[in-house]
């Protein structure tokens, strides 16, 4: 398979800029934001797992999300953050390879895990007599594992008919990761089924849970408007208003990037969705689900407590 005159060994990212001090205030930049993603989200994971109370549904899904984000910004901005140091930005088949299978199967997990929180909220709004019947253990569990091995197939499938591509010798990739668009632009045969598979996983893994979410939601303001009182409201809408703040987020910012057309689609607006995605959104979403939610403050103040008691 690896005829030199076919395919390449390695490629070059091009990244953000060549300006060595530019790069040296990047490192710092990503460093730090990559430093708060870990602690925020595994923060985020450790009071789940410790306090009881946090033991419900919603907070299955905030873990899973949590985990998430943690290796989708860890399949792309440790190297990264290599490559603000080195002169030469180079990375082989393999990792390359490697970078695009886990960036495209958390990416589409995490919209698929999105619209099974966005379920959740509906049951929890819709019906609250049945909630707990209803997102019971073995439910929440489906959804789950639906949602990671969708994403998973998903991204095989993509990955395989990108990486298969002979470039005849091109190897300069324009981005900062290895990113499906971005190597397909290299190929040097024809690319219609690449075109079509991209296609479908759009539908798959964005299009069809962009639709979940927006049905769950319609049926939830329906609901919410229907509540006689200004306080019941607040607190019916206070339920949902975390999530639908990071829906917002990660379907805007995806569907403004697909429904670019094709000739801009690699462009510098893209790689800083890219880097949005990988860097900025993972940082967060800790932030948004703790300040705004009443259980997880009061869930860390029980956990800074008990350190403090066990140091004295």
């Amino acid at each position: 398979m690896k005829d030199n005159l076919t395919w390449v060994s390695e490629f070059v990212l091009m990244g953000l800029s060549s300006d060595r001090q530019i790069q040296a205030g990047l490192f710092v930049l990503f460093g730090a934001t990559y430093l708060l993603t870990l602690l925020g989200n595994g923060l985020i994971v450790l009071l789940i797992r410790l306090d009881a109370r946090l033991h419900l549904p919603m907070y299955f899904f905030l873990c899973n999300l949590a985990v998430l984000d943690i290796c989708y910004t860890s399949s792309g901005v440790p190297q990264m953050l290599v490559h603000f140091l080195l002169e030469k930005k180079t990375i082989s088949f393999t990792r390359c390879a490697t970078q695009l299978f886990f960036s495209l199967a958390l990416g589409g997990t995490e919209f698929l895990l999105l619209a099974a929180m966005a379920y959740d909220r509906y049951v929890a709004v819709c019906d609250p007599l049945h909630y707990m019947a209803v997102m019971n253990p073995r439910s929440c569990a489906a959804l789950a594992a639906v949602s990671w091995l969708t994403g998973l197939a998903n991204s095989a499938v993509e990955t395989a008919v990108t990486m298969r591509l002979p470039t005849c010798g091109h190897h300069v990739v324009n981005h900062v990761s290895c990113e499906t668009l971005a190597l397909v632009r290299l190929a040097c045969v024809d690319v219609t089924l690449n075109q079509v598979v991209i296609v479908v996983s759009t539908v798959v893994v964005l299009l069809v849970p962009c639709c979940l979410v927006s049905l769950s939601y319609a049926h939830i303001v329906a609901t919410i408007l229907r509540i006689c009182s200004t306080g019941g409201r607040r607190k019916a809408f206070g339920t949902c208003a975390s999530h639908l703040t990071v829906v917002s987020m990660s379907y805007g910012m995806a569907l403004v990037t697909h429904m670019q057309p094709s000739s801009t689609a690699l462009t510098e607006q893209d790689k800083v969705v890219v880097l949005f995605y990988a860097v900025v959104t993972p940082m967060l979403n800790p932030l948004i689900y703790s300040l705004r939610n009443k259980d997880m403050k009061a869930a860390l103040s029980r956990f800074l407590m008990r350190s403090s008691e066990s140091k004295l």
